[in-house]
């Protein structure tokens, strides 16, 4: 398997870092956190310029028609800039979710605005009782047991949850399931929240690679500023082993989510096992990173005025976006101890 980036793709991810070295600032995230919604329409509206709303929507529906290995190095942007903007749920679940309905005018008039920047779209999943971002969204996707309900906010009651991310604005749904409102159902339900409860956690792996990225960064720039008996911390094995630690879990969890967007452009047999290694190895990295760079940083790393918070708090809301870490090893482990998972020579490991 070759898991090398076409010059296209890494041309796509630099334009997009770019772009968010240059907009995405620490003081207009701060901006979004005191605003009343969090959202900041003006740079969703410069995100759907680049394509990154219409990332996996179809050609046909104005989309840039790509797929999860185009978009892994994207979203890993996101994460390194702190992004605050709904791109997983919108981008990474809803998009190939209503691109795999048999509706096809329901599919398509939402994917078009998708893809035009006009429509943020907020899906539940069974694991979590709350929806991100449900206040902005102009479309909710929920499950209920085997069905799938697409529905207006406004048929809703919404009530906001307390959250340590003020960038990820968490919301309980009061709703009633309808025919009406059911798009999916039976088995083509249960497969299309299976694919999108694995989407959201690659996604939210790949935003965790970005984070952990971001905080050695922080941690390491730090530590050659800082002086103790006259030196720059940097300078200490101590120190030098603890950044250390957190790059290895970096680059080891890397080609894990990597591998993982590759079995979900490819709808492998194995694509669920891959994501939920994904979650765990990005969001080890990431929670591990923060700790580390508190640590580096010392009470300093406290304080609000320091930055490193606002990644430290993205790298603790994306651990249990799409299921925690806890729910993935469990899978991990059922497919691992599964007697599918016993394994002669020759064979091939299915996972679940």
């Amino acid at each position: 398997m070759d898991f090398n980036f076409s010059e296209d793709q890494l041309l796509f991810q630099q334009t997009v870092r770019d772009f968010l070295d240059g907009e995405c600032t620490t003081e207009r995230i701060r901006s979004q956190w005191e605003s009343d919604s969090g959202h900041d329409e003006k740079l969703w509206g410069q995100l759907a310029e680049l394509g990154i709303p219409g990332l996996l929507v179809p050609e046909a529906q104005e989309g840039m028609g790509l797929d999860e290995v185009d978009a892994v190095l994207l979203f890993e942007e996101a994460g390194r800039a702190a992004l605050a903007a709904p791109i997983v749920t919108t981008a990474a679940v809803a998009a190939p979710l209503l691109a795999a309905l048999e509706d096809r005018a329901l599919a398509n008039s939402w994917l078009a605005k998708i893809a035009a920047g006009d429509a943020i779209v907020a899906v539940g999943h069974s694991g979590s009782p709350f929806v991100t971002d449900a206040h902005v969204s102009n479309l909710l996707l929920l499950p209920h047991a085997d069905e799938i309900h697409a529905l207006d906010p406004a048929s809703v009651q919404l009530t906001h949850e307390p959250g340590n991310d003020p960038s990820r604005r968490l919301y309980s749904v009061e709703w009633s399931p309808s025919a009406a409102t059911c798009i999916a159902s039976g088995e083509a339900g249960v497969a299309l929240q299976a694919a999108a409860l694995d989407r959201g956690a690659l996604a939210s792996a790949a935003q965790q690679l970005g984070v952990s990225d971001r905080l050695i960064t922080l941690a390491a720039d730090y530590a050659r500023e800082r002086k103790q008996f006259g030196k720059p911390i940097g300078s200490f094995q101590a120190v030098k082993h603890l950044l250390s630690n957190c790059k290895v879990m970096l680059e080891y969890a890397r080609p894990v989510v990597h591998r993982a967007a590759w079995s979900a452009a490819r709808g492998a047999a194995d694509r669920s096992l891959h994501a939920s290694m994904a979650k765990i190895a990005a969001s080890d990295a990431a929670v591990h990173g923060a700790k580390t760079a508190l640590q580096v940083h010392g009470a300093i790393g406290y304080t609000w005025e320091q930055d490193l918070h606002i990644w430290m708090r993205r790298a603790w809301s994306l651990e249990q976006a799409f299921g925690k870490t806890a729910f993935h090893r469990r899978r991990v482990e059922a497919a691992v101890l599964s007697d599918e998972a016993r394994l002669g020579p020759g064979e091939t490991f299915r996972g679940e």
